[in-house]
């Protein structure tokens, strides 16, 4: 076994241990023992609603939003050959956010359950049409960063109207809270709404791997070496958006982690682009599991939002990395 599958056998034991400890911890402390038996006799528990109606999809959610946005990160840091890259570049997860927004704002929130994760879905697929139109065909990384902060600067501030101009406290609140990400108070139709939009979007992330190794000899030689870097990198692009898009519609905006963690796992995997994808998944997913049972932890009274808990984490980190590059210790 070489060192890259042990770094990936560790990860995946890690998500398992933290999966099982997000559903362990909450407010009400669950019987297992009474939760196998509902399941094998077939009997109504309230455990057991506990865990298969709640606690269950909290923890999907968890891990699939941490994993989206560790991998697509670890993509965006590869594509535009910056470390400090992530979702937010390209526009994509203030777009999906403004979709959530609008329907708040607007109050169709009642209308359905799947409501809010589709208007976030369709303001991801706007943030590509936009893309797409604002750089052009070539789609070059310099366009590409311009245009996501034109989108970035364009959703913030139509997010910020919709704030100044909310219909009452209570719509201002449910933005608010919602922008802070959680993951509480969702059921499996949400899980399942974003796993088809996720699973895209990590297969085409996933298939550019060999495609981000060339790139770091720079995009002559990738062009030499036989990829059609324009096509590869609106396939990257488009994974990016499918899955981010999906995430953001169902958890709101939370920051850092796809930032912290391609980080920290980059000299696990000898800086290899391609093999840092996989590893950002499975550490982007530990994050945000363990970030949730902190948030549970730490309630009391109003939950704690996870994009927070986040903030806290990769705040103090980044400070780390910008006095550990100026040597201020060495």
């Amino acid at each position: 076994m070489n060192s890259y599958q042990r770094v990936l056998g560790g990860l995946f034991l890690a998500v398992t241990v933290s999966f099982f400890a997000d559903i362990s911890v909450g407010p009400v402390t669950i019987e297992w023992v009474n939760i196998w038996a509902a399941v094998v006799e077939n009997k109504a528990s309230l455990d057991a609603l506990i865990l298969f109606d709640i606690r269950l999809p909290r923890a999907f959610l968890a891990m699939l939003v941490g994993a989206t946005l560790g991998i697509s990160g670890a993509a965006l840091q590869g594509l535009l050959r910056n470390p400090l890259a992530e979702s937010g570049v390209i526009g994509v997860s203030n777009c999906a956010a403004l979709g959530a927004v609008l329907v708040f704002y607007f109050g169709m929130t009642q209308w359905s359950w799947f409501v809010l994760p589709l208007a976030g879905l369709m303001g991801a697929l706007v943030s590509v049409v936009m893309i797409f139109l604002l750089a052009g065909r070539s789609g070059s990384t310099v366009t590409l960063i311009l245009a996501g902060i034109a989108i970035n600067t364009l959703a913030g501030a139509l997010m910020a109207m919709a704030l100044n101009f909310a219909p009452n406290p209570y719509a201002m609140q449910e933005i608010v809270f919602w922008l802070l990400g959680s993951v509480a108070n969702r059921s499996m139709n949400e899980v399942l709404i974003t796993v088809p939009f996720i699973t895209v979007g990590w297969v085409l992330i996933l298939s550019c791997g060999r495609f981000l190794n060339a790139l770091t000899l720079g995009e002559e030689t990738t062009k030499s070496l036989g990829f059609n870097v324009r096509r590869l990198r609106w396939r990257l692009v488009i994974g990016v958006v499918a899955c981010v898009g999906a995430a953001v519609s169902v958890s709101g905006n939370i920051g850092f982690i796809g930032l912290v963690i391609p980080h920290l796992l980059r000299p696990w995997v000898r800086h290899d682009p391609q093999r840092l994808l996989a590893v950002s998944a499975l550490g982007g997913a530990v994050l945000l599991l363990l970030s949730d049972v902190a948030v549970q932890l730490l309630s009391s009274g109003g939950e704690l939002k996870l994009g927070v808990i986040t903030s806290l984490v990769g705040g103090p980190f980044f400070l780390y990395l910008i006095l550990k590059n100026r040597n201020v210790w060495s």
